[in-house]
């Protein structure tokens, strides 16, 4: 079994997808908008959703994420309760996706070296989806889980 992060972007998933392509090179693997959806007259698609995203899929790196537009009701947009974690191979890698993820978004921890990681921050990206970008220090696992309970 597998967990995968299912997010709404309330009528901006088109525009996630972009992004993410960009900053973190992305593959989209599905999409399919409400027009694409067999017509049923219970609930048929208005107007205003027909080009908005039902489902998509996408990968970055190993990993599946899937995502829609939702309704699409006004929102604020801000996704809270979790955070979505990067661990790049190294700082370079983690520096790069971390100021890509900050470009029209907040950053909430800059990205630094830690005494747990060689470079670790968060940032809150422009469709409110939080981040932590860890390059993890090996030498230091060995050395923090001595010191940990158990």
């Amino acid at each position: 079994m597998q967990v995968q992060p299912y997010l709404t972007f309330y009528g901006q998933a088109e525009a996630a997808l972009e992004f993410y392509e960009k900053a973190l090179g992305a593959k989209t693997m599905f999409k399919m908008h409400f027009r694409d959806a067999p017509p049923n007259p219970d609930y048929p698609v208005s107007p205003e959703l027909a080009d908005k995203i039902m489902h998509a899929s996408f990968t970055i790196g190993d990993s599946v994420l899937m995502c829609s537009d939702g309704d699409c009701r006004p929102t604020d947009a801000t996704h809270t309760g979790f955070s979505l974690s990067l661990s790049p191979a190294t700082v370079e890698e983690g520096k790069k996706l971390f100021d890509a993820l900050a470009n029209g978004g907040e950053v909430t921890m800059p990205f630094e070296k830690t005494f747990w990681a060689l470079g670790f921050g968060m940032v809150k990206d422009r469709f409110g989806v939080h981040w932590m970008i860890n390059v993890e220090d090996l030498s230091q696992r060995d050395k923090l889980s001595q010191h940990a309970p158990g």
